[in-house]
């Protein structure tokens, strides 16, 4: 069953974008991202525009994340303070990434900028998640090796605005989160992502905090720049398509649910192998597809 998408210009199967949606929400609750570092890649996959990709995505991610987390906070694994610096920082960087995201659009330059964009970030990323979390693994497997801290303090933490952050355990200066939380809203408006990529393995390695406390954390802020982002890209740029964002939200919100149960069976080094799997995956695909020879050498790609 074909359904025509208006602001995609395109057909798609609705079970095909049902499906996708659900499997996207699934890995949403289980890593505590949004999905979108996924769902975008996959939507251009399918032939729709990077643009309308990015903006629908955004409302996908919003659910996404709303919709687990609920649970994170039954659990008592959302550290609520952290979450409002982050999401400040968040709030001001996806409403500068609108801007210049609609400034791409109108310059042509927006579908390549978005595909180098997740290529270099998401085999960047990747690559380090997956070094740091099977050297721990690898620490825990040895019974004579000393098991190190995972975080170890740095300049960063001594900057000024220092605040006590009680679930982190963690006494830093509040410029930290809020400078993680800037970076991630601006790739949320341009790559059309949570940023939990990004935003979990910084929360971790960078701020410090407890693996516990991250997935719920990230999944607060998520939810409010996700909603900004939405809000703006349908009202600036005209790239949000409601039919697609419903479709996927549908199936969203029930696989979110199953994926913030199933991740309380995972170990936090588990969890941080696995996502940094599917990130290298994706960037490899997507850095195929822009070395690869097209099946029609005299079609432009939309």
């Amino acid at each position: 069953m074909d359904l025509y998408l208006p602001i995609a210009e395109m057909s798609v199967n609705l079970f095909a974008l049902l499906g996708l949606g659900g499997v996207v929400g699934f890995l949403s609750g289980l890593f505590g991202v949004g999905g979108g570092f996924l769902l975008t890649p996959l939507l251009i996959f399918l032939g729709v525009a990077p643009a309308v990709a990015v903006g629908s995505g955004a409302a996908h991610i919003l659910s996404s994340s709303v919709a687990g987390l609920p649970e994170h906070i039954r659990r008592r694994t959302v550290d609520f303070r952290m979450g409002a610096v982050l999401t400040t920082g968040g709030v001001v960087g996806s409403s500068l990434g609108v801007l210049l995201f609609g400034w791409l659009k109108r310059a042509g330059h927006v579908d390549i900028v978005v595909t180098l964009a997740y290529v270099l970030l998401l085999g960047t990323i990747g690559a380090l998640m997956l070094l740091e979390s099977l050297s721990v693994l690898l620490r825990r497997r040895t019974p004579s090796g000393r098991r190190r801290k995972l975080h170890q303090h740095h300049w960063l933490h001594g900057l000024p605005l220092k605040v006590r952050f009680v679930e982190s355990r963690l006494y830093i200066s509040a410029l930290l989160p809020l400078a993680v939380g800037f970076g991630v809203g601006v790739m949320t408006a341009i790559m059309g992502v949570g940023g939990g990529f990004v935003l979990l393995p910084a929360m971790i390695y960078l701020i410090g905090m407890p693996t516990s406390v991250v997935v719920g954390t990230s999944q607060l802020q998520i939810s409010v720049v996700a909603a900004l982002t939405t809000f703006l890209q349908a009202y600036n740029n005209q790239t949000v398509d409601i039919v697609l964002a419903l479709l996927l939200i549908a199936g969203g919100v029930v696989g979110a649910q199953f994926g913030t149960r199933a991740s309380g069976a995972l170990r936090g080094e588990q969890i941080r192998v696995l996502l940094a799997l599917l990130v290298l995956a994706v960037g490899g695909r997507l850095a195929w597809d822009l070395i690869a020879t097209p099946a029609d050498l005299y079609a432009i790609a939309r």
